[in-house]
């Protein structure tokens, strides 16, 4: 099973602004309450993250890389680990007023639970998402 959400942001701040953030990896990773560490490499990031699962309690590796980059506008990121593979995929439109942030995020497990586990948490961690990225631009919640 894969889970799946998609969802957009508007933003009355100017799209060269949304990108420093969105491209950041460290910036992504710092907006996720389940990672609760990471180390970042250029574009690629290491992230810890803290999985309760049935019959699992346990703090997985996911190493993450952008694939693809088409600055200032569009970012794919894809994380590999041994519990799961995420991708993230951000892509900026510009508005009358500001720009539009889309993003999609995509989760397949590979151990029992792990889909169940983030379906229950990606909408959230999408509002964290955007609450991260609020506060990075200095704009009311």
């Amino acid at each position: 099973m894969t889970v799946r959400v998609r969802r957009a942001f508007e933003f009355e701040a100017p799209a060269e602004r949304v990108w420093e953030f969105i491209s950041d990896p460290g910036k992504r990773a710092g907006a996720i309450s389940v990672v609760r560490d990471y180390d970042v490499d250029g574009t690629d990031a290491t992230w810890k993250i803290d999985l309760q699962l049935p019959l699992v309690d346990r703090t997985a590796t996911v190493e993450t890389e952008d694939i693809e980059r088409e600055e200032p506008r569009y970012v794919k990121f894809v994380g590999r680990s041994s519990v799961m593979r995420v991708t993230g995929e951000h892509r900026i439109e510009d508005t009358e007023t500001g720009c539009r942030l889309h993003n999609e995020f995509v989760v397949d497990g590979r151990l029992p639970g792990v889909e169940r586990f983030f379906k229950k948490r990606l909408d959230a961690e999408l509002d964290n998402l955007e609450t991260a990225l609020r506060r990075d631009l200095e704009l009311p919640a």
